[in-house]
């Protein structure tokens, strides 16, 4: 495919999914907890949407109107974009106008960066791509990923980008929990492989966002979200490695960090039983995969909050030894508060190293989950859990926990990883 690219990439004018000789007027690639939101709220702005999906559940779920994942006002705007019929889910992608990669990105062994499921979606593509589409990857990636690897494959086909199609990388910088706002109110950062790449890019992005669209290189955007996460990472591990002295100590660290805070120019994030979720434990690891020897930061960061989960056993364990067989409430195991998420949860770290070393029977809450995730444990209900326990343990700072009746926590044994008591 050669010559100058023609059409447009911009938003609208497109046929629905009734009229398959049209082609839809976005193909959205991956219809996770990034995915599904963008093409519902995309499906509501008038647009017909096509979601791409390799799980056979999602798609069914997703075409009958409802929702395999917990985000407030998802479920309300999938049924309807679905019952209107701008919005369906498919195996495979259909021939669109723009497409939007949102696959994961997880890291293999060592904290290399597994780009697999961005190489796969982007041979998918090969296809049904036409002179003037538009190729977005919105998932969190390495630096040089978009130049590379996406338009490398596309160069490959003989898509060769800014003559042929448009590439580009938008990262999401949305907020699991409020996913659904700040897919249309976040400024954005888009970055082409060319110039013209940017352009048509951002003015996509311009048709529905209402937060600023900031232009750049792809690799600059790249770098953008990747330090965005690291730099909160690098802030929580702090606050975690106060904890820690704190605990050496015999200090309470909330109020150390507490008064330290009333220092005008101090603000020291809080501390937990580690870091989780998609985003903060993982892209760090994108930048040192890039330059390991320009990162010693990054790195001991990430070492500190990897290692909290272990401190957290550690603690629980000493405990522990007061009892025979203790029964261990374990409060949360999503990775943040008030969400069903638990990827690389530390919570969720903490109760499989206390089922594995300790002689205990647990008793797991999280409100948000129907199953228990870890096998051979099941799920109970808060007051009934501490009720029974000798220990309990704050891992979660979940709303439900916080409402409930601060005297069922007096009777036993608290250790306090999120300050849901201070």
């Amino acid at each position: 495919m050669s010559g100058a690219i023609e059409g447009s990439s911009g938003l609208g004018g497109a046929g629905g999914p009734s009229e398959p000789s049209e082609p839809h007027d976005v193909c959205v690639v991956g219809l996770g907890y990034v995915g599904l939101p963008t093409a519902a709220v995309l499906a509501t702005h008038g647009l017909a949407v096509a979601g791409v999906d390799l799980r056979a559940d999602v798609l069914q779920t997703i075409n009958a109107g409802q929702v395999h994942i917990v985000e407030p006002e998802l479920d309300a705007l999938v049924r309807a974009a679905v019952a209107a019929g701008s919005l369906r889910a498919l195996p495979e992608p259909p021939h669109a106008r723009t497409f939007l990669i949102c696959v994961p990105t997880p890291f293999r062994e060592g904290h290399q960066p597994d780009l697999r499921h961005v190489e796969a979606a982007t041979r998918a593509l090969v296809p049904v791509l036409r002179p003037g589409n538009l190729v977005v990857l919105e998932s969190t990636v390495p630096p040089t990923t978009t130049r590379s690897l996406v338009a490398g494959v596309l160069a490959e086909a003989g898509l060769v980008a800014g003559r042929d199609v448009y590439v580009a990388h938008a990262p999401e910088r949305v907020l699991p929990g409020a996913v659904i706002r700040e897919v249309v109110e976040n400024a954005r950062v888009v970055g082409g492989v060319t110039e013209a790449c940017t352009e048509v890019a951002a003015r996509f992005y311009e048709g529905f966002v209402k937060g600023e669209v900031h232009r750049c290189r792809a690799e600059t955007a790249e770098l953008v979200k990747l330090s965005e996460n690291a730099y909160r990472d690098v802030n929580v591990a702090f606050a975690n490695e106060l904890a820690n002295v704190c605990d050496r100590l015999g200090l309470d660290p909330w109020e150390v960090i507490g008064l330290a805070n009333q220092h005008p120019r101090v603000e020291i994030l809080r501390p937990g039983p580690g870091v989780g979720g998609h985003c903060i434990a993982v892209d760090p690891w994108f930048i040192v995969a890039t330059a390991p020897e320009d990162t010693p930061l990054i790195q001991a960061a990430r070492g500190v909050n990897d290692d909290r989960p272990r401190k957290v056993v550690a603690r629980v364990k000493e405990l522990a030894e007061r009892f025979k067989r203790p029964r261990v409430a374990c409060l949360g195991l999503s990775y943040k508060p008030n969400i069903d998420d638990v990827r690389e949860s530390p919570a969720v770290a903490v109760v499989r190293a206390l089922q594995a070393e300790l002689s205990a029977e647990l008793l797991v809450v999280e409100p948000h989950l129907r199953a228990c995730p870890i096998e051979g444990l099941e799920l109970c209900e808060a007051e009934d859990a501490l009720r029974r326990a000798d220990i309990v343990v704050v891992l979660v700072m979940h709303r439900q926990f916080q409402r409930l009746p601060k005297e069922l926590f007096t009777r036993p044994s608290v250790i306090d990883t999120v300050g849901l008591l201070t």
